[in-house]
């Protein structure tokens, strides 16, 4: 993991950059109405106010549940004891992004949705309120949170989410061998360069050329730097989206050569 030092350099130089986030330059169609569209839609949705006030019950919650963590970003917070408000500081997805998420469900509709760490299920519940007919099937390896996301969920009305709770070495190849097709996938779990790795893989298996694969913390380390490299490279791939704190991976076939785009947002 960067330092936040290191992470601040970082961010400034793709600030600085990048491309401007309007569209200017972008002779893509796709990425161009991907900007238009989806980044740039300022439409406040009525979803968003209802998720928030779950976020700020999870920033007021001072209950200790005890969790197990697989992944990397277990260093922020080392002890296995840890209160529900200082989960949601270190380790729920932004507003900002989370809502990104959402428009990006709500333009591209996905039927079938497959998110790597549920977490206190505050990016959940965008990704399964941006589109009712979706079905999000979400995994976290620590049953404690699980179930506190399972309360938000309810809290919510979230019919179409199905929770799933182990290991992703595990539950991610279950899951899989029973879909059809995947049409999104939002990771954020481990951060670490080979289950990463090894978790894209097992999703390209199953994607078709309308899949979208999402990686969080893309620049969070040198392994996920490495990881998010590697993906790029891979001969499936034909797009990707680099916003600095996600990463958006597309097949699309219509495209004659690889494209990779670092946009401010």
């Amino acid at each position: 993991m960067y330092n936040h030092f290191h992470l601040a350099q970082k961010y400034i130089n793709y600030y600085l950059t990048a491309s401007n986030g309007k569209g200017h330059g972008i002779h893509s169609p796709f990425v161009f109405d991907f900007i238009k569209k989806v980044l740039n839609d300022n439409k406040k949705y009525d979803s968003y106010s209802s998720i928030e006030t779950v976020r700020n019950k999870m920033l007021a919650d001072e209950r200790i549940i005890e969790v197990e963590d697989f992944g990397a970003g277990s260093l922020a917070l080392p002890s296995k004891e840890k209160k529900i408000n200082d989960i949601a500081r270190s380790f729920l997805k932004s507003k900002k992004f989370a809502q990104l998420l959402f428009r990006i469900v709500k333009f591209y509709k996905p039927a079938t949705i497959i998110e790597l760490g549920t977490s206190l299920g505050i990016t959940s519940a965008y990704l399964a309120k941006a589109n009712d007919s979706s079905q999000l099937i979400t995994l976290e390896g620590s049953v404690s949170t699980a179930s506190v996301a399972k309360e938000n969920f309810e809290l919510l009305d979230l019919q179409n989410i199905q929770l799933v709770t182990g290991n992703f070495d595990e539950t991610l190849p279950h899951i899989l061998s029973k879909l059809k097709k995947l049409d999104l996938s939002f990771v954020d779990g481990n951060h670490r360069k080979i289950p990463t790795l090894n978790y894209f893989h097992q999703l390209i298996s199953h994607s078709t050329q309308s899949t979208i694969l999402i990686f969080d913390d893309i620049h969070w380390s040198k392994e996920m730097e490495e990881a998010w490299e590697e993906i790029q490279q891979h001969p499936q791939v034909t797009l990707t989206i680099d916003l600095f704190f996600i990463g958006l991976v597309f097949f699309r076939t219509d495209f004659k050569s690889k494209q990779h785009f670092i946009i401010r947002f």
